[in-house]
C-alpha cells in the first residue's frame, strides 16, 4: 500500500475542518494548513524535542484566548502536519489515515482556541465521519 501524499494529507485536514461545528469553522478560517515532511530544527529545539519522529503536528500562533486588539498585524496562525512522523505512527499503531489526521488536526486546532485536552476530545468526537 502506498503512503498518502502531502496533498492527500492536506485534503484530509481540510475535510476535518469542514466537519467542525460552524462556530469553530468560522474562527479557523484564517488559519493556514501546511504539510511538511518533518519539523524544522528550530521548531524541535523550541519544543525541547530531539527526535523529529515525536512531533506529528504543530500549532504556531497566538491562541484566541490570549489575543488582544493589538494582535491584528501578526502573521496568521499555522497548523502544520508532519508527514513522515504521521506515516510512522500509522505503521506503528495501525491507526487509520483519516482517524489519525482528524486527531492531530483537532488537537492542533484546539491550541488555537486555548482548549483543554478534554475539550479537544469532545471536539474530535463532534467531527467524526
Amino acid at each position: 500500500m502506498r503512503a498518502p501524499t502531502p496533498e492527500e494529507f492536506e485534503s484530509a485536514a481540510h475535510r476535518v475542518l469542514a466537519r467542525l461545528p460552524a462556530p469553530f469553522r468560522r474562527e479557523l478560517e484564517g488559519v493556514v494548513l501546511r504539510v511538511e515532511e518533518f519539523a524544522a530544527a528550530e521548531q524541535l529545539v523550541a519544543l525541547g524535542i530531539e527526535d523529529p519522529y515525536e512531533l506529528t503536528g504543530l500549532y504556531e500562533g497566538v491562541a484566541l484566548t490570549e489575543r488582544s486588539q493589538w494582535d491584528s498585524d501578526v502573521m496568521p496562525p499555522v497548523i502544520t502536519l508532519f508527514r513522515q512522523p504521521l506515516l510512522a505512527e500509522m505503521e506503528e499503531t495501525g491507526v487509520g489515515f483519516a482517524e489519525l489526521v482528524r486527531h492531530v488536526v483537532i488537537h492542533e486546532a484546539g491550541h488555537h482556541f486555548g482548549l483543554s485536552d478534554d475539550d479537544m476530545h469532545a471536539l474530535e468526537d463532534a467531527a467524526e465521519d
